[in-house]
């Protein structure tokens, strides 16, 4: 059984998860608003991959036989400087969550809670990605500068991005 204290954790943590989400859904309604729409569908599969994190933190409170209690999300700015400026704020975003990710892991070598430790695992590996992804894509905006045919070009490979659930791991 898990503890109460692991229990309000991963609550929180939940809530950090749909607080991305509604975070990148909120870029993605910016980048429209500014005519990226690649860089928008971008970020509406990020939301949908903040979403998955967040159900797969709930589906695992349930099966530890934990309360899951939903808690109040804030709201996420809607207005950004640009482009890069989404992405500077998406890069900064990540580094919290890694942050976040790491105090669960603490909690959980603390408190003996291997099962808990074996499955935020995932989610540790899944921030190493996501800060990366984050970082290259920024680079790549700072690269192609305030260029249109720059951020044209990578509006359009942004586009392309299709959201995949995980496949499922041995720890599931």
């Amino acid at each position: 059984m898990i503890s109460k204290k692991m229990q309000e954790a991963i609550n929180e943590q939940i809530k950090n998860e749909m607080y991305s989400a509604y975070l990148y859904l909120s870029m993605s309604a910016y980048c429209t608003k500014i005519d990226l729409k690649g860089f928008a569908n971008w970020m509406r599969v990020q939301y949908q991959e903040e979403m998955f994190h967040a159900f797969k933190m709930y589906d695992y409170l349930l099966d530890q036989d934990g309360e899951v209690k939903l808690l109040a999300i804030d709201q996420p700015p809607h207005e950004f400087q640009s482009a890069e400026n989404v992405f500077k704020t998406t890069l900064e975003h990540e580094r919290k969550v890694t942050a976040m990710i790491n105090n669960i892991m603490d909690l959980a070598v603390t408190e003996k809670d291997h099962a808990t430790n074996i499955f935020m695992q995932w989610f540790v590996t899944e921030q190493i990605e996501e800060e990366a992804t984050a970082k290259d894509i920024l680079q790549q905006i700072k690269l192609a500068g305030a260029t249109p045919q720059g951020l044209f070009l990578l509006d359009r490979e942004l586009g392309q991005r299709v959201y995949t659930p995980p496949a499922a791991t041995a720890a599931e």
